[in-house]
């Protein structure tokens, strides 16, 4: 690990999840329903961009972090626009307040969500590539 690989996953970091905070106060704005949207946009969204750049670029995913392209974007910023933690406390946050079978939901409309964007944007990139 080098200094310079810090630096660009700390920045890419700092930007993606800025651009995750923006989004969701933008979409916190605009919908007022029960349904945890602003965290699935952006999971969905994040999981369509890194299938697309892991495939354009051939990166390996054992290997995602040695050059600027995997520190700074794929783990730097889409590590930290996308957001996992904030899914569970939705969900937790649903289950607590007695909407079980919502946040279950959600939990599985996330993750099958995720992966089929995530394959859907490595077919875009094979296709283009």
């Amino acid at each position: 690990m080098r200094a310079l690989d810090v630096m660009w996953v700390g920045l890419g970091g700092g930007a993606g999840s800025l651009l995750r905070w923006w989004i969701g106060r933008i979409v916190g704005e605009r919908y007022r329903g029960s349904f945890p949207l602003a965290t699935f946009l952006i999971n969905v969204s994040g999981a369509f961009v890194i299938g697309y750049l892991s495939v354009l670029f051939s990166v390996d995913w054992r290997d995602r972090y040695g050059t600027v392209l995997n520190a700074g974007v794929l783990t730097g910023i889409l590590g930290g626009y996308t957001t996992f933690s904030s899914m569970q406390l939705d969900a937790a946050k649903l289950a607590g307040s007695g909407r079980g079978q919502l946040a279950l939901g959600y939990l599985l409309l996330s993750v099958a969500a995720g992966l089929i964007a995530a394959a859907l944007g490595a077919a875009l990139a094979r296709l283009q590539g």
